[in-house]
């Protein structure tokens, strides 16, 4: 018999940081969902990748409280702005450039970020990076 699906929720995590601590804890707590379970899980599955890059992950959780997760890369703004040296963006994009990056660091973001976005190849992947840059003031060189 299939499990019985509650709900689902996203939260925005940073890799192998995950804790009991407030967001995370009250967000799970109130579901009914084991915190300490979903933070070891969640840990065990992110200690690949660069530690504290914020993680969007879907928790699929269902009535006997038990949970799926779903790991998404980070965000193309996180990692434009760590290959560009910023530490935010510009204030008003398309007046102000804040940064720019070479086609090489907009090919490697389009690789890593391949499965998460709507692209067929990595032509199109590398567009959709480019069309973030610009909107976060940082121009591609």
């Amino acid at each position: 018999m299939a499990k019985k699906l509650a709900g689902t929720m996203k939260l925005q995590i940073p890799a192998g940081q995950a804790n009991p601590s407030p967001p995370v804890g009250p967000a799970l707590g109130q579901r009914g969902i084991n915190i300490m379970e979903f933070c070891k899980a969640f840990n065990a599955k992110t200690q690949d990748m660069e530690p504290g890059a914020p993680c969007p992950t879907v928790i699929t959780y269902y009535q006997d409280k038990s949970f799926a997760m779903d790991i998404k890369t980070p965000p193309a703004s996180y990692y434009l702005k760590k290959a560009a040296g910023l530490k935010s963006a510009a204030n008003t994009p398309g007046r102000e450039t804040v940064g720019s990056v070479t086609p090489a660091q907009v090919k490697e973001i389009a690789e890593a970020k391949m499965k998460d976005l709507s692209a067929n190849d990595i032509e199109a992947a590398m567009q959709i990076i480019v069309g973030s840059a610009r909107s976060m003031g940082i121009e591609v060189k």
